[in-house]
This record gives C-alpha cells, structure tokens and sequence, in this order.
C-alpha cells in the first residue's frame, strides 16, 4: 500500500496549493490513498466564521491580502463540501480520506472538543501536533527566548504529555520532536528526553493512538529523520504499533517524499506493518 497522510492544500494558511494539483500528483507517482490533513490553530489563529482575520507576510500582520497570508484556520464548511467532490472526480483512481491537523495547546482543548462536536463524523483522521506553546511559536523563535535548551525542550515535551491525557480526540501524534526542527542549539541528547518521551508513548499506545514518520526531515535537512530514529525505536520497543507515514507535503513537488527510504528505516527497526484511517479506524498494511 503507497499512501501519504499528513499534506495540506489551499485550505491551510500556509499553502497555496489545490487539492487538485495534490491528488493528480499522487495519482501520477502511483499512491493508491492519501489524506488532507490541513491545519487548525487554535490560539494564534481564528476560524473564518469569527470575522476580522489578520493576514501576515514578510512584514509581519498588515490588512492587504496581497502577498499576505490569512490567520485563519480551515473553512470548514467548503473543506469537507470539497473533498467530497475531489472523492466524487478521483475516486475510482485513488482513495481521499477526510483529515485535519490540530496544532493543540492545553488551553485550547476545549475549542477543538467543540470543533470534534461539530465536524466529527466527516472525519476520518486527525493529526495532533504542537506548533506552538502559550500561543508562542517555534519558527519565529518566540518560544525559546528566556529559555535554556533544557527548559524549552522539556517545556514542549511536558505539554505533550499533559495533552495526550487529556485529549483523546486524535488519532496519530504527529512529528513528535518538532522542537529539533527549529531548535538553535542543536539537537537535544536523547537521554535528556528519553524518559518523559517513555511517559508519554506509554498513554499513547495504552489508548490505542498511534505516531507518524514525517519525510519532510529530508526536505529541511534534519540530520535524521523525523521523529528520530531514536525516538522510532524507544516507541517500537514500547509496544507501539500504530504508525502512518506522511510527507507534510505544501507543494506537489514534496508529495511522497522519501517514502521508500522511510519504510526501508522502519523495517530496519523492527516495524511490520503501517496504518491508514477509515473513520479514526486503523488499517493496518504490511510495510
């Protein structure tokens, strides 16, 4: 089974490719499923339906929309009306399921429980990530100013593991060390982070959760992948069985990236089977 189930399209903020140049791609390199999981920011971002949406560009947060992009979550509403259309066109061709990416924070739960209320059965899959902690974001750098690399780390980790127990409207833990991606100092030791990560694979696999191998460490050049292989092995030897392979992809040209040299990886681990999604039931498929 060829899939890729962590990609974006228009709907996200931060892409600007359609669902259509997504899907034809995926079709042309043969994937047999793939899943839009486009993303929802609670607490630095709003949805459509509040009004007054920001837009941000090079310059920071301006009221042009020229060159600039929306502060806004997914529009929910035309979202869902077409991926149902894309499932109608390309459906004999390839499997489209429905997902979202929540960028989650302990004070914003209650906003994605209301959203699960709401749009819950048009899901199949959702992805819980951490982009940002106290609404402060990593790629900007605002999270880590005042922090030691120790306190940053285990900030985010800690808020991981207060997530997965108290949220269990997720299916997959995505890029579970994100923070190595825009960490200033390097990576942190593993053994630093190897008993909190423990903590926090124990919840997941006892709630039937899974992780993803997100590619995209290739397109940034991470020095290993994503999470690492550190971290792929302490989850396997865990127990942990449940794993989805997604590239992250923003752009056609990063869809299925690497997903063969990442299969190759997990099998080396000791992997035997990866998952797909039917309305948040895992699939599992020989790897």
């Amino acid at each position: 089974m060829k899939m890729d189930y962590h990609l974006h399209s228009e709907f996200s903020d931060d892409s600007h490719a359609t669902m259509e140049s997504q899907i034809e791609r995926g079709i042309e390199l043969g994937l047999q499923e793939m899943c839009f999981t486009d993303h929802v920011d609670y607490g630095i971002k709003k949805d459509w339906a509040d009004g007054e949406i920001e837009w941000r560009g090079g310059d920071g947060v301006g009221t042009s929309v020229d060159s600039l992009e929306p502060m806004a979550n997914v529009h929910y509403p035309e979202y869902f009306a077409k991926l149902y259309r894309m499932r109608k066109t390309y459906g004999k061709r390839i499997t489209i399921r429905n997902g979202l990416e929540f960028g989650m924070q302990m004070h914003t739960i209650p906003q994605y429980e209301k959203l699960l209320e709401t749009y819950g059965d048009e899901l199949d899959f959702v992805l819980m990530s951490i982009h940002q902690i106290e609404d402060k974001e990593f790629w900007t750098g605002d999270f880590m100013k005042g922090r030691t690399q120790e306190e940053y780390n285990l900030r985010y980790y800690e808020e991981m593991l207060h997530l997965v127990e108290s949220f269990h409207g997720y299916d997959v833990l995505a890029h579970v060390d994100l923070i190595r991606r825009y960490d200033p100092a390097g990576p942190i030791g593993f053994g630093q982070i190897c008993p909190i990560l423990t903590e926090i694979f124990h919840k997941v696999i006892a709630d039937g959760k899974g992780i993803e191998l997100n590619t995209s460490s290739w397109h940034y050049g991470l020095d290993d992948t994503m999470p690492s292989r550190d971290v792929l092995s302490l989850y396997h030897s865990l127990g942990g069985r449940i794993l989805t392979i997604g590239s992250d992809a923003h752009k056609p040209e990063y869809l299925a990236d690497h997903m063969e040299k990442a299969r190759e990886i997990l099998r080396g681990i000791g992997f035997t089977e990866i998952y797909t999604f039917d309305h948040h039931q895992p699939i599992a498929h020989r790897l």
